[in-house]
């Protein structure tokens, strides 16, 4: 059998001088690569610079005076004096109000991912149906909260409309200013969700559908294709949608004061009652209880975003 002859160009030299020249032509090709990433990430800080140095601006100022005046360093009135008499004479008032806000603030993000998963899925498996309840969802997010404590105190109060409508007897424990916040968590939850679910559709990818499909084909039961694909698919929806709410409602004013006891008092509650007390010594405590929720939401915030750079890294 007569072989061919390698021809110009085909000896283990000429491929062992292209694979060198390739390799020497790399290096120029991922710096090319690297500068224009460079170019690309100055540019789009170049752009938010104009919107973020204001937002850093005030905030370090009023994080910097609110400071100074928990220290008594700011004071209304008399001479500066530094004390601690802020933060330590209502240690155990500030824990208190934290406990009570850390409650509101996960009990409304856990049950706002669950309902709000639920409607995100129904819409997507019903189209005719979840056009309507997607609707109705949208049309809740511009609604101020404000508006919502309302709606709910006169539904859920001893004398609103559900008592009336259900005739609940008088044993029956109280929805609004109630020992568990229940009012509070259910306006959150009913304003949340819908947030939560549009936020979820938003993110779902188009071959969600085809996976499902395929799932279904393979025997996968409705339960197990909402386990097993819709669900993993939200994950990164959930968690951002959860970070939101969580520091949202941690930090709300309206809805406890609206629809709360007395007492104990959430961190915001407290902290605007303080401030706006006759008494001027009351001041470095309002602002102690304002430092404390922003160090607690940032706290979180910072939980949050580290959680997730974990796990998108193990992906």
């Amino acid at each position: 059998m007569n072989h061919p002859l390698p021809g110009p160009g085909t000896g283990p030299e000429d491929h062992q001088g292209d694979t060198g020249e390739s390799r020497s032509q790399r290096p120029g090709v991922d710096r090319d690569a690297g500068r224009e990433r460079g170019l690309v990430y100055r540019r789009s800080v170049l752009l938010a610079l104009p919107a973020v140095v204001p937002v850093v601006l005030v905030l370090g100022v009023s994080l910097v005076g609110a400071s100074a005046q928990s220290l008594g360093l700011m004071p209304f009135i008399g001479p500066p004096v530094l004390s601690t008499r802020g933060w330590a004479g209502s240690a155990g008032e500030l824990a208190k109000s934290a406990t009570v806000s850390a409650y509101i603030a996960a009990a409304s993000t856990v049950l706002s991912l669950v309902v709000g998963f639920a409607v995100a899925v129904y819409i997507l498996a019903a189209p005719r149906m979840g056009r309507l309840v997607a609707g109705l969802s949208a049309a809740t997010i511009p609604i101020p909260h404000l508006i919502g404590a309302g709606a709910m105190g006169l539904l859920l109060s001893d004398s609103g409309f559900l008592h009336r409508l259900l005739g609940m007897p008088a044993a029956f424990p109280a929805l609004v200013g109630g020992p568990w916040w229940i009012a509070v968590i259910s306006e959150y939850v009913w304003k949340e969700s819908a947030f939560v679910a549009l936020v979820v559709i938003g993110s779902m990818s188009r071959s969600m559908t085809g996976l499902c499909d395929s799932a279904a084909t393979l025997g996968a039961t409705a339960w197990q294709r909402i386990i097993h694909v819709v669900l993993p698919l939200s994950v990164p929806a959930l968690a951002v949608s959860a970070l939101i709410v969580f520091v949202y409602t941690f930090g709300a004013y309206e809805s406890p004061w609206l629809l709360g006891p007395t007492s104990p008092e959430p961190l915001p509650v407290r902290a605007v009652r303080l401030f706006g007390s006759v008494d001027l010594d009351a001041r470095p405590e309002a602002m102690a209880t304002a430092l404390v929720s922003v160090a607690a939401s940032a706290a979180a915030i910072l939980a949050g975003v580290g959680i997730l750079r974990a796990r998108r890294n193990v992906r």
